[in-house]
């Protein structure tokens, strides 16, 4: 499991940023990518990257701010053009709005695309668990923004204990048919008469990630439920420290108010994205710095760059 980073920069592109949107990498987990906010250009970074767009099997949009969603139409429609590929539907997740945006975009350019689209709208009233399948759950709760806008919380299931073969070996079970039995849970006995019992060889299961990635925001309480014991918690960082007051009247947050919400919420890992333009490459490790005096293990992340979970 990958986090990689299409765009992290704030409002608008620059040399060395682009705009939102990031690819949760679940391919050894369901064979799948995930996609949050879609930010202009985002269809030219995964060109950069090993992702296929066929692979993107849902998009979840924090908000409707132009930065996080004016990449999908570009994206939607390249993604059709995968011929060699099979055809596979896309489900996207986001605010009231965003259905009417991609249909309208896709209407008014001519775009006809061969395979379907769901979408899963809600507002205020709506959020809580927005999708389980058997190996994942995603909820989703308001921020604190200039317009409705959500932070997301992804937490994978617990995974099956693992055997431990070489114990099983030990005990005298040939390797073949009866190790996949006590595998899939079954007691088995032995030509001897000896009965394994395989609780005995299986590990306890291990608890699954949780990973929270949050739209634009002041500090909010929500920002802290959602990102309880995550293990990587995605904050924006659009302000400095000592820029509380500009970052409150745009609906965003500094490195150090970031950082807060990670220490309140006993998150594990704390990455920073969503920077100003302001903030040139020699300004970043100040950005760091100051934050880790909050919250020690803090990142601020670039553009392409992936992270393991």
């Amino acid at each position: 499991m990958e986090i990689q980073f299409l765009g992290t920069g704030a409002g608008q592109p620059s040399k060395s940023r682009n705009v939102s949107s990031l690819a949760l990498k679940l391919l050894d987990e369901i064979n799948e990518v995930w996609l949050f906010d879609c930010g202009e250009g985002t269809q030219n970074q995964i060109l950069e990257t090993s992702i296929r767009p066929r692979k993107v099997s849902k998009i979840f949009i924090t908000h409707l701010h132009g930065d996080h969603i004016f990449g999908l139409p570009g994206f939607l429609s390249s993604r059709a053009f995968q011929a060699n590929e099979e055809q596979t539907d896309l489900e996207i997740y986001g605010p009231i709005g965003i259905k009417s945006f991609v249909l309208t975009s896709l209407r008014v350019s001519g775009s006809r695309l061969p395979y379907k689209i769901h979408f899963h709208e809600f507002d205020e009233g709506s959020l809580g668990k927005i999708m389980e399948t058997d190996k994942f759950t995603v909820y989703a709760e308001a921020l604190d923004h200039t317009i409705f806008c959500v932070g997301y919380r992804i937490m994978q299931k617990d995974l099956e204990g693992t055997l431990d073969a070489d114990k099983l070996k030990a005990a005298g079970v040939p390797f073949g048919p009866l190790f996949g039995q006590v595998k899939n849970g079954q007691d088995v006995t032995l030509e001897d008469g000896t009965k394994i019992i395989a609780a005995d060889y299986i590990s306890a299961p291990r608890p699954g990630k949780v990973i929270t990635i949050l739209g634009d925001t002041r500090k909010t309480n929500a920002s802290v439920r959602l990102a309880v014991n995550a293990d990587v918690l995605v904050h924006e960082s659009t302000y400095g420290k000592g820029d509380e007051k500009i970052a409150r009247k745009h609906g965003h947050s500094t490195n150090i108010q970031a950082s807060e919400v990670a220490r309140e919420a006993g998150a594990k890992r704390l990455l920073l994205n969503h920077i100003s333009a302001r903030f040139l490459s020699k300004d970043v490790s100040q950005l760091r710095k100051d934050a880790s005096s909050i919250f020690e293990n803090v990142y601020v992340v670039k553009d392409l760059e992936e992270v393991e979970i």
